[in-house]
């Protein structure tokens, strides 16, 4: 089964929602950047509510068929990268996504409104 980058985004959304993400941001790298076609980015409150929220992820993403490409992160829990190819999470803890504030080196990057 092959899902398309726009349904692996809406998996990564939905799964990051059920986890009670917060400020879940998805940008279209489409375009822009060759890494891939969407990045998406939230945070935590706390250390297990990250990886909470990355398990969550990684757990949907796999029953959909999705390879995870890499994980980088996990053993901190202050800032988690999933690689799913066409989509890169970013999950962080509250107090890192305020110092790296990677939306505004992406700012070239379009909003995405997801369902």
């Amino acid at each position: 089964m092959t899902v398309s980058s726009n349904e692996l985004l809406n998996i990564v959304v939905a799964a990051a929602e059920d986890k009670k993400a917060m400020n879940i941001v998805a940008l279209d790298l489409k375009g822009i950047s060759l890494i891939a076609d969407y990045f998406v980015i939230c945070h935590g409150n706390s250390d297990t509510q990250v990886m909470a929220i990355t398990t969550e992820i990684r757990k949907r993403a796999q029953e959909a068929g999705v390879e995870i490409r890499g994980i980088e992160g996990m053993d901190t829990a202050r800032w988690v990268l999933l690689d799913l190819g066409d989509v890169v999470v970013h999950v962080f803890h509250r107090d890192e996504r305020e110092y790296y504030n990677i939306e505004r080196i992406w700012s070239d990057a379009k909003v995405v409104e997801t369902v």
